[in-house]
């Protein structure tokens, strides 16, 4: 998952914002056209027009300004738009920086967190940056200057721009909203707060006990939810007692959403807990960690606070506030659609619904079932089997994994072996390796981006005492591919105003590319046809699992703009209501479990508002470039030709990439192709 920080100045896609003070701006656009002449009236219309969108009154006297910035001769012209790239830059770059600094206590295993460090991570230090901009009258003078282009107009006309134009657009696209400091503050409060009471939301499972009372997991690992005990589950396809493991954990999960789960047993290990009964009692003392934490061992069955629904409303309520700073996109669903995906909300729902309700589903199920010899159960979500790693024991991808990586520098020496094993040439491994840091990370992961050349991106992920384990391997992978874009994106493209993909979703499907391979780094597993048919099967059955899972994060954002004084109590029962639904409707036919919340466990609903759309889109994403490195045959070069094209939108993008826009139709087909081969070769 990568990690953006958010800073009121980054940049958004353009639109023009309502609400200047009335004035006459048609004798300001006839003056300066009579000045400068019928060549430039195309634009000193549209500079004029963007001004006066987002001019105040408080702003002083609009035409004197207009009439002293507006520049007429092109070489002006492109020194200014190259000062405002460099300076840009300069400004993203350091301000992301001193916030990284900030979080670090939050962020990284590096000692006890203090109190202060939450008000630390909490302080966006480029909250007041955009007002800045617009009082220092420098964004005015690139809304006078450079084309702003509202979402229509991009996806009509974006293949005819040229990039010196797609950088212009993204210029003035920081500058679509003038949304207040303190608002922008608030929001990065209630994401710090939601981040923090996530990463330290663990679980020991040792201490988590069967229907009968039995333990069913070894001394010291401790999971954090969900990302962990999702991939702990996954695990234990390859262990014999692994579906009473697999049966726990899902009823973990349920508790969770339906905060059920007593708050005593939360990231404790001198507590037993029988999620099926819901009962906890003292560990033993020979059960008891070593130097397991201080925490009180005494069995109160008092459920957790509907705390995990505060966050949501927390994070709800504070985008709420930059609401009418956003007229053409006034609300945040519309502007994680509109404005971050820049793909529709009812596109993207319907390639998801294609997914979900395609005729492969019960055909892909069916063999999932000849595969395990039972019928399928809710924990199949999550079915793991299709990949080379279900046949290896845990333990034995944990040794692996634990005897080539004890630190994360260990990680980070072997970075240029990996991209080599991935097929970039040596000097580029090199290249691209020296500009990553690797981190250990108190959470489960992520890759912080750079915005600077010069600095460097981030790769964080779980070091346990013992070394890395399989789990935080397997992250490490996933965030390398991250922040390898994010190094080709940043210091290879062409205007570092493009620098980036289009939207989340983009650098997700990049990120799994690289994912897909991590035991064929490991040495365990090697390509064949085989494992290409049931890789083709792994990647629709995630989709299909996460598609759910999106649109359930979806609509409990609309049931928040519904209810806008709702509260935690009635969110989560909204929530569990939603998750319900969507499982009833898409998934207990074929998974069984009628009214199964585990839809609701993800915990990007809490601390990455609006995210989870972009995981089944970046399987879309991820499926078409893996189809294109498969006809071109080497990842490498492949992954730098798209990364380094930048942030246009998104169908441009995958037709530079892969000659065909986002669609679920490569993997539909693919799919049905995999099980007529299957069915082939039983005959």
């Amino acid at each position: 998952m990568r990690r953006t920080l958010v800073f009121a100045g980054l940049a958004l896609p353009a639109l023009a914002m309502a609400g200047a003070k009335p004035m006459k701006t048609a004798e300001l656009k006839a003056a300066l056209q009579k000045k400068l002449g019928e060549p430039h009236k195309e634009r000193i219309e549209r500079g004029v027009d963007q001004l006066a969108s987002y001019w105040r009154k408080e702003d002083g006297d609009l035409a004197a300004f207009a009439q002293e910035h507006f520049i007429a001769d092109p070489k002006l012209l492109d020194d200014t738009f190259a000062r405002f790239e460099a300076n840009l830059e300069a400004v993203d770059g350091h301000f992301l920086e001193v916030a990284r600094e900030l979080r670090e206590a939050s962020d990284l295993e590096v000692g006890p967190l203090l109190p202060v460090d939450a008000l630390f991570a909490a302080y966006d230090p480029a909250a007041h940056l955009t007002e800045d901009f617009f009082r220092s009258k420098l964004a005015f003078v690139a809304l006078l200057n450079f084309p702003q282009a509202s979402l229509e107009e991009k996806l009509r006309d974006g293949k005819s721009y040229s990039r010196r134009k797609w950088a212009e657009v993204r210029l003035t696209g920081r500058y679509s909203r003038r949304v207040p400091a303190e608002v922008q503050q608030q929001v990065a409060e209630a994401s710090a707060a939601a981040e923090l009471y996530i990463s330290q939301y663990n679980l020991w499972m040792h201490h988590l006990l069967d229907e009968k009372g039995e333990r069913l997991f070894p001394k010291g690992k401790r999971l954090i939810t969900h990302w962990n005990l999702r991939d702990e589950l996954k695990a234990n396809y390859a262990d014999p007692k692994g579906l009473a493991k697999q049966q726990a954990i899902v009823k973990v999960m349920e508790r969770i959403v339906s905060q059920s789960i007593p708050a005593a047993a939360i990231d404790n290990p001198r507590l037993d807990w029988n999620p099926f009964k819901n009962e906890v009692r003292p560990s033993p003392p020979e059960e008891v960690e070593e130097n397991a934490p201080a925490k009180e061992a005494r069995p109160d069955r008092k459920p957790e606070p509907d705390t995990r629904y505060e966050r949501i409303l927390a994070n709800y309520r504070a985008a709420k506030r930059a609401d009418p700073y956003s007229p053409i996109a006034p609300t945040a669903i519309r502007r994680a659609f509109d404005l971050g995906a820049e793909m529709s909300e009812e596109r993207v729902k319907r390639v998801l619904t294609e997914v979900l309700e395609s005729p492969l589903v019960p055909k892909v199920a069916k063999e999932i079932e000849r595969r395990l010899g039972r019928k399928l159960e809710p924990q199949d979500l999550w079915y793991d089997g299709f990949v080379p790693r279900s046949k290896i024991p845990e333990e034995q991808l944990d040794k692996a994994c634990r005897e080539r990586y004890p630190t994360a520098e260990a990680f980070a020496k072997d970075i240029p072996r990996i991209l080599r094993d991935l097929g970039f040439p040596e000097e580029r491994a090199r290249f691209i390796a020296e500009r990553i840091v690797v981190d250990a990370s108190r959470g489960a992961g992520h890759a912080m981006e750079s915005r600077r050349r010069g600095d460097f991106p981030h790769l964080r992920t779980r070091v346990e005492r013992e070394g890395m384990n399989y789990k935080g391997y397997n992250i490490a992978v996933h965030e390398l591919g991250h922040n390898v874009e994010q190094v080709l994106s940043l210091y290879e493209v062409d205007h570092t105003l493009l620098a980036g993909v289009p939207n989340t979703a983009f650098t997700e499907a990049l990120a799994f590319v690289f994912q897909a391979r991590d035991l064929e780094l490991l040495g365990l597993s090697k390509p064949d046809p085989e494992n290409e048919r049931l890789r083709v099967l792994n990647d629709f059955w995630m989709t299909w699992e996460i598609a759910g899972v999106a649109l359930v994060d979806i609509a409990v954002w609309h049931w928040m703009y519904d209810h806008p004084n709702a509260s935690p109590k009635e969110l989560r029962e909204a929530t569990v209501r939603i998750s319900r639904e969507e499982w009833n409707k898409h998934y207990a036919p074929v998974l069984g479990g009628a009214d199964s919340v585990l839809l609701g466990i993800y915990s990007h609903m809490v601390s990455y508002p609006l995210y989870l759309f972009n995981y089944p889109l970046g399987h879309l994403i991820a499926f078409q470039i893996e189809e294109q490195v498969k006809k071109a045959g080497k990842l490498g070069p492949e992954f730098e030709r798209m990364a380094r094209y930048g942030a246009v939108v998104p169908d441009l993008w995958m037709e530079h990439a892969t000659r065909a826009p986002v669609g679920a139709e490569p993997l539909l087909r693919a799919t049905a192709a995999s099980l007529e081969e299957k069915a082939s070769a039983g005959k």
